[in-house]
């Protein structure tokens, strides 16, 4: 995803944090089926190669490699594969193929073709810390194309700076139908035969690859994901929407990504009110996240407010066809957020 120019940062907004912390603090009974990870102890901490200190501002980014060179990629939750220019792989037409790949960026529309080709590589870190994954599929991208209706596309026969390293789930049915969790990096890292569980939480300085005893601290809030009827992965994020307090709340689900600065909603007619495409300034938005029978507030903001939560711009769809919200890397301002993939949870530890 295409990074854009830091805005000035705004104040947190500390009474509606302190607000969803007191709430999600208070629902104990209902992390009754709280995972465990002490006995884990296999996990790294990669800091982002542009992260600072303070509040995230910008697409985090991480380095890449196949061998001698580091390559820098954009760390994108929403989406699933690592998506790297074929003249970036070394000898990438002599490693073994799987046959023709295609993954869409629904944000921007540009569609990635190429080949699933079968390599190891390494994510690194800031400080120089790494992981290594075992061999696994890459897309070596060597055509873009762009949907009819794209927001940023230039379609080439001749990709060279394309990097992305895609560590969301649940993505099948968003344009990825290849995109399958044996594509996502951080949950092939190779242990060399040590316990691990596969996993990582996104903070805004870094992202933990493997959850351990060590990193899964303070209080998480959980929310236990069912298995996708069609796919080998986990359904996202059960999610509710109120704009400007409008009851009762859409429901329907949520993705945390990292790869925009701008949110993504679709919404009823009921919600929207008189809005369509963009959501107007002082609009309130509510999001809470889990089963809609009891679903527990996470976050609120103003379009066009100060909170640090709040994202770069609204991108409106009215419809009821679905209920979605992707709230952009913003909430990572108020939240580290766990994915487990073998358990299947995600879960949302309140920032200070």
């Amino acid at each position: 995803m295409p990074t854009t120019p830091r805005r000035a940062r705004p104040c947190i907004d500390r009474a509606a944090l302190a607000l969803v912390g007191s709430l999600l603090a208070g629902s104990a009974s209902a992390q009754a089926q709280q995972p465990n990870y002490e006995r884990f102890r296999e996990g790294v901490f990669l800091r982002y190669l542009n992260a600072e200190a303070g509040p995230i501002a910008r697409v985090p980014q991480i380095g890449l490699s196949f061998g001698e060179r580091t390559h820098r990629a954009d760390l994108d939750s929403g989406s699933t594969g690592v998506v790297v220019a074929s003249s970036l792989i070394p000898d990438f037409d002599q490693l073994p193929s799987s046959g023709e790949g295609r993954l869409t960026y629904t944000s921007s529309g540009r569609v990635m073709i190429g080949q699933w080709v079968t390599t190891p590589l390494a994510l690194i870190g800031q400080d120089g810390a790494q992981v290594a994954t075992q061999a696994m599929p890459v897309l070596a991208v060597t055509r873009v194309e762009c949907l009819q209706e794209a927001r940023d596309c230039a379609p080439t026969d001749d990709p060279r700076n394309i990097a992305m390293v895609g560590v969301g789930f649940a993505r099948e049915h968003d344009r990825q139908s290849q995109s399958t969790p044996d594509k996502n990096p951080l949950l092939q890292v190779a242990a060399g035969g040590r316990e691990q569980r596969h996993g990582y939480i996104l903070t805004p300085q870094g992202v933990h690859v493997g959850l351990t005893g060590g990193n899964v601290t303070g209080v998480f809030h959980y929310i236990k994901l069912d298995r996708q009827p069609d796919a080998p992965d986990w359904s996202p994020v059960p999610a509710c929407i109120s704009l400007n307090g409008r009851t009762p709340p859409a429901c329907g689900t949520m993705l945390v990504d990292t790869g925009v600065t701008a949110m993504f909603m679709t919404v009823p007619p009921n919600q929207a009110g008189d809005a369509r495409r963009e959501l107007p300034q002082g609009t309130q938005v509510a999001v809470s996240v889990g089963n809609p029978a009891r679903s527990l507030p996470l976050y609120s903001f103003e379009v066009g407010g100060s909170s640090l939560l709040a994202p770069e711009g609204t991108h409106l769809n009215v419809s009821d066809a679905r209920v979605f919200v992707n709230t952009s890397y913003h909430l990572l301002n108020g939240f580290d957020v766990l994915y487990d993939a073998d358990g299947g949870y995600v879960g949302f530890r309140r920032r200070d």
